[in-house]
């Protein structure tokens, strides 16, 4: 008889609960030993993830190694050089009120964590987070997306060769998995996907209180200044928005243009596509280097975005073809675009660029300040003081200047959302700690409190209402 998916993730629960402790005590060598046994299989069998991902989004095998495979052997190689480091003992300064003592913080690995990873990046985004949780010495269970079905498959092949069960485990499978183990009590779980399922996940998670890190998304707006230098700014829209068929959670959503250079940025931009995905004229739906949206499903809703969109009056600039048969979307620009469309409501997550015009900065700070807070914002000046102006006067979980999507591969900085667009923080040391418990240690040396134990005579109010001037 064949055992059920209940029956074994039980099994698998029980056998990590109960290797909870060797791990904890394991070594930076050991951990260290584990990330790259992964790093060298990944790159062994790299031609399998390539042809996994076309299967799953027609993806160019380049994209591929920029946006998949880079940015995992990047956070490898950045955990092996530091996590022996970050393991030690964190020493903290002492405070007068406190001498003859000696603190540190501990870092300790929380346990128990599940990984629930999205179908946009699928190795990416399930392997990065698994790689800080490794570091940081944990069991975990790793649930990929079954909407990208060939990597999942990939990802679960790779677990199963590298790692004891009761270590890392992969499971495959649709929501009723992901529900199943949401039930279930871990120490940390790991969400990356949209802000409503990153409610459910919470919600899920506080019947335990169990921690969360939640990936989520939003619309994340860039605005180009009057200033901008509007040739190097066209190519790096079009490919932050493109890559991956847009399909990217820190993708431009939407574009605010300053009145003065919108027509310029409009023609700019058409040449940059035309570049990037037709150099030879043959179209671009022949492209090799243009992925697919992943499914019918989304195909259908970001259609629905753009058809609300026209018949409220936008316009379509460029693109605007479809293919239902293949799930093509060419990049489309639009303009005379409302803010009561659905595509300026709703996260697009497709090859769909609205395009906006703004006479003032202030008309950017009144519409972001009515807005949920977005995961990234993109400003575009060599005026640095309209660049500063935007960010000191906008909140979003990165801001990034003259470039898009690089503030991913930045491994000491924190990536993450804020309220709508995510909760906690990850990638390089951000990433270990997330995965971490930071312990607090205080060791007593001594007893100089004893002059402030009861009972409370003359004397000893005398000595408190020093330490309450002088401290």
């Amino acid at each position: 008889m064949s055992q059920s998916m209940e029956e074994r993730i039980q099994e698998v629960l029980l056998l990590q609960k109960s290797s909870l402790l060797r791990l904890k005590k394991s070594s930076s060598v050991e951990r260290i030993e584990k990330l790259k046994k992964l790093q060298k299989y990944m790159l062994a069998h790299q031609n399998e993830l390539f042809d996994a991902l076309y299967k799953d989004f027609r993806k160019p095998t380049s994209e591929v190694i920029i946006a998949e495979l880079l940015g995992v052997k990047r956070e490898i190689d950045h955990m092996v050089k530091h996590v022996s480091a970050w393991m030690k003992p964190q020493k903290v300064s002492t405070p007068l009120l406190l001498l003859g003592t000696q603190g540190h913080i501990q870092y300790e690995p929380k346990g128990l964590c599940l990984i629930i990873a999205p179908w946009n990046y699928p190795f990416n985004l399930a392997i990065n987070p698994l790689v800080h949780a490794i570091a940081a010495g944990n069991a975990i269970i790793v649930k990929p997306s079954e909407m990208s079905e060939h990597t999942s498959a990939f990802i679960k092949k790779m677990i199963t060769s590298l790692y004891d069960p009761s270590e890392v485990f992969c499971i495959e499978g649709d929501a009723q998995v992901s529900t199943y183990l949401l039930e279930q009590k871990f120490d940390h779980i790991f969400f990356t996907g949209s802000p409503a399922i990153g409610k459910i996940v919470m919600s899920a998670a506080a019947k335990h209180l169990t921690s969360v890190t939640l990936e989520l998304g939003g619309k994340s707006p860039a605005i180009i200044g009057p200033t901008a230098d509007m040739e190097s700014i066209v190519q790096k829209i079009a490919w932050g928005k493109f890559l991956n068929n847009g399909q990217t959670c820190i993708a431009p959503d939407y574009v605010y243009v300053h009145e003065k250079v919108h027509f310029q940025f409009l023609a700019g931009l058409e040449n940059a596509i035309q570049a990037f995905y037709n150099p030879d004229s043959k179209g671009i739906e022949k492209s090799k280097d243009y992925a697919r949206i992943v499914n019918r499903r989304h195909f259908d809703r970001i259609v629905r975005l753009l058809d609300d969109a026209i018949e409220k009056g936008a316009k379509v600039i460029f693109g605007g073809e479809l293919n239902p048969e293949t799930n093509y979307i060419s990049p489309t620009v639009l303009s005379q675009c409302t803010l009561d469309m659905a595509i300026m409501q709703e996260e697009i997550f497709g090859p769909i660029l609205p395009v906006l015009t703004y006479r003032s900065e202030e008309e950017i700070i009144n519409y972001l300040s009515h807005e949920e807070k977005p995961l990234a914002l993109y400003v575009f000046s060599e005026d640095k003081t309209f660049s500063d102006y935007i960010i000191q006067n906008t909140s979003a979980g990165a801001s990034v200047v003259n470039d898009c999507l690089i503030q991913f591969g930045h491994p000491s900085l924190p990536f993450g959302g804020v309220n709508n667009s995510g909760i906690g923080k990850s990638g390089g040391k951000f990433g270990f700690q997330e995965f971490s418990h930071a312990k607090s240690v205080l060791v007593q040396k001594t007893n100089s409190l004893r002059f402030f134990y009861p009972p409370y005579t003359l004397r000893t109010k005398w000595l408190i209402e020093q330490v309450l001037k002088w401290f």
